[in-house]
């Protein structure tokens, strides 16, 4: 296969709507597939059905403390007990669409009742739902694994109806692009046909919305919406940093707080989606630019952002917005602005220099602070970088090419970050224990 139809393909599959943190939504779409398993072949209603459900160290951290859309709670347990009751695994991402306030009553129900058992698997994949519903002698079991919508397994009383084909690790294809230099992948998107890549200006529209959103509304934190108003009262000028500041945070304001609005989601996770694009955003507010020129730089963002993720991890203890999709934004930011690749790599320097060191301490409101950092460093990236201002390589995790710092930041997420994710977990479930 060609490396455009790879671009192509692999664009699709990772740039998604998604209704809500993509945690408690993989968590409620699991258990909304085994619920339906369990319904196979009968008119079975939801009451008295038992559900366990197990989920990596990783979807737990991030799961623990967002908000669930249409909703006031937050929590993998009251996703499972929505999941249950209200919604429909061909919603994919979008499960909670039908979910409202008043379907909390009967969540909680489910959970007086103790019917919801919530573990946490001993397990070095970051993205892993082992979802088991049982009324009787009916039952169904859904896994997910490796990514937010994707089914490995699903069974029911009548039998296997799904499983995955295993593929050992030193088997298992890589995708192309995690393999080619970033300055080809640019390359490459820029001689596509438009038409490719139309579909991609759809975010733009759907995360701005959530933006304005959260700027219009009280949501979370309120950073954005502050922010903004400090810009009203001229404490805080209107130029490009702080809109991207503003738009991305209030964003993820509204987002975290569980608005009903879909955002695009970026390789598995919406806060990735509104880092990647809404830097851009505040960029073509003052500086107009084409459809074609608007959908090739949204390719750079996820491109690149799907790059560091895949050696990073797609969930990891280094926060995914602040080296990944705030890095994806600055590359795209400075192709935009007539950019050189040379220029471009240099972004990277910077974006990875500056932001190494950000942590993921779960999804949360507190979010949104931290997407306002990675959207101002993307625009400080850039337009150091295309001053031709970049940070040497030997300093740090800098290496010779932007490719071979991404490399670094790999190698120090998987060495280095597990422990970091574990001593994480364990603070916020209040035991602070030593981890080995």
């Amino acid at each position: 296969m060609s490396l455009e139809r790879v671009i192509v393909d692999t664009l699709r599959a990772e740039v998604k709507p998604a209704m809500g943190c993509t945690e408690p939504v993989a968590v409620a779409l699991a258990v909304a597939k085994a619920k339906e398993m369990c319904q196979a072949g009968s008119t079975r209603e939801t009451d008295g059905m038992m559900l366990e459900i197990k989920v990596s160290p990783n979807i737990f951290k991030n799961g623990l403390s967002v908000g669930i859309p249409g909703t006031d709670q937050v929590g993998l347990v009251v996703a499972s007990a929505l999941g249950l009751l209200t919604c429909y695994s061909d919603d994919g991402l979008e499960v909670f669409k039908h979910v409202k306030q008043s379907d909390i009553e009967g969540a909680f129900k489910v959970i007086d009742e103790d019917r919801i058992k919530l573990g946490i698997l001993d397990t070095d994949k970051k993205v892993l739902i082992d979802a088991r519903v049982v009324c009787g002698d009916a039952f169904g079991r859904a896994v997910i694994q490796d990514r937010h919508d994707q089914f490995v397994f699903v069974e029911s009383h009548a039998g296997v109806v799904f499983e995955a084909e295993a593929v050992c690790a030193e088997d298992e294809a890589v995708n192309p692009i995690y393999e080619t230099p970033l300055s080809e992948v640019i390359r490459v998107v820029e001689s596509l046909p438009f038409e490719d890549l139309a579909f991609l200006l759809d975010g733009f529209e759907m995360n701005r919305a959530v933006a304005e959103y959260g700027l219009a509304n009280d949501s979370g934190m309120n950073v954005g919406r502050t922010l903004e108003e400090n810009t009203r009262k001229g404490i805080l000028s209107r130029d490009l940093m702080n809109r991207a500041m503003i738009l991305t945070a209030a964003a993820s304001d509204a987002r975290m707080s569980g608005v009903s609005l879909p955002v695009m989601s970026s390789n598995g996770s919406g806060n990735n989606g509104l880092t990647a694009l809404l830097p851009i955003v505040a960029y073509a507010e003052t500086n107009p630019t084409s459809p074609d020129r608007l959908a090739r730089a949204a390719a750079i963002s996820h491109l690149v952002n799907s790059v560091i993720k895949y050696n990073i991890g797609r969930l990891s203890a280094l926060c995914g917005c602040g080296v990944a999709a705030g890095t994806g934004a600055s590359v795209a930011i400075t192709w935009l602005m007539g950019g050189s690749v040379i220029q471009m790599e240099g972004a990277i320097q910077n974006m990875i220099a500056n932001t190494t060191g950000m942590i993921c301490d779960g999804a949360k409101v507190g979010c949104s602070l931290k997407l306002a950092t990675s959207a101002s460093a993307a625009i400080q990236s850039s337009l150091l970088a295309i001053g031709n201002v970049v940070v040497p390589s030997g300093n740090g995790v800098i290496g010779k090419t932007a490719d071979e710092t991404i490399k670094n930041l790999g190698y120090l997420s998987k060495n280095a970050m597990d422990v970091v994710d574990r001593v994480i977990l364990n603070v916020m479930m209040g035991a602070r224990t030593s981890v080995k």
